[in-house]
């Protein structure tokens, strides 16, 4: 034994193996290609149906998560609507009624003195 590698003397029986070289029949490849033919025809999966326009409408908007959001917010400002706040209901009250002294409230309180400083 003059290879340190070939601790049990196999090489030579690994060497003889790999010099028979074994080649399968033809009728066993070509059932194991008919069976790996009907493999991967039974795996394929069916195609998707196409969604809705309601589904796609649906999925575009967001879901049930969106749609909740929406109708909680149409359901707030039907309530508001409906039934004002008292501050509210004052300040309504003087916009669109052509009160003198609603046009004199100043928004941006200070904005002229931005331009007045140097």
């Amino acid at each position: 034994m003059t290879d340190k590698h070939d601790e049990f003397g196999l090489d030579a029986y690994f060497y003889a193996e790999r010099k028979a070289t074994r080649v399968p029949s033809g009728d066993l490849i070509a059932r194991v290609l008919a069976d790996a033919g009907a493999q991967q025809m039974a795996n394929v999966p069916a195609p998707a149906a196409q969604p809705g326009l309601f589904a796609s409408l649906w999925a575009a908007i967001g879901g049930w998560p969106t749609a909740a959001g929406m109708v909680t917010a149409t359901l707030v400002g039907v309530w508001i609507g409906i039934s004002p706040p008292a501050p509210l209901e004052q300040i309504t009250a003087e916009v669109p009624g052509g009160a003198d002294d609603a046009y004199l409230v100043d928004l941006l309180p200070a904005f002229g003195d931005d331009f007045v400083e140097g």
